[in-house]
């Protein structure tokens, strides 16, 4: 029989279980972030959908992604009342803030760009009905 991924943990060198620990205890607090973001700012799953105009499970799924669009997160973090940052590190430079990253895709995607009217979707036309 095989053996659990904490018998597998247990044999190694203290050192080891450490960092393992370590890592996990960072990678629980990503994934919560969202969730607990939504919380500290005291709204329900329910107001923060009709604010981003989606449906309730949609934020439940956003909470739980690991990967997303920036505008989508940008979006989560701005109705909260909060402005999301990103920060770029180089080795050979400073930090370096990126500051309009995502807002061309969201533009795009409301049609809001050098103040044109969101695009809607054409309906289809009823056929034509001719009297016999």
């Amino acid at each position: 029989m095989g053996r659990t991924l904490t018998q597998v943990i247990a044999d190694l060198p203290p050192e080891r279980q450490e960092r393992i620990e370590a890592r996990y205890q960072d990678l629980r607090d990503e994934a919560d972030g969202l969730r607990e973001l939504r919380q500290i700012a005291g709204k329900a799953q329910a107001e923060m959908a009709s604010a981003l105009n989606i449906k309730q499970p949609s934020v439940s799924k956003i909470e739980k992604q690991a990967d997303m669009y920036v505008s989508t997160l940008r979006g989560y973090v701005e109705v909260k009342g909060g402005e999301l940052e990103l920060v770029v590190t180089l080795p050979t430079r400073g930090p370096l803030r990126l500051r309009n990253l995502g807002d061309m895709a969201t533009e795009r995607l409301t049609g809001t760009q050098a103040g044109r009217r969101p695009r809607t979707r054409k309906r289809p036309r009823a056929p034509i009905r001719r009297r016999v």
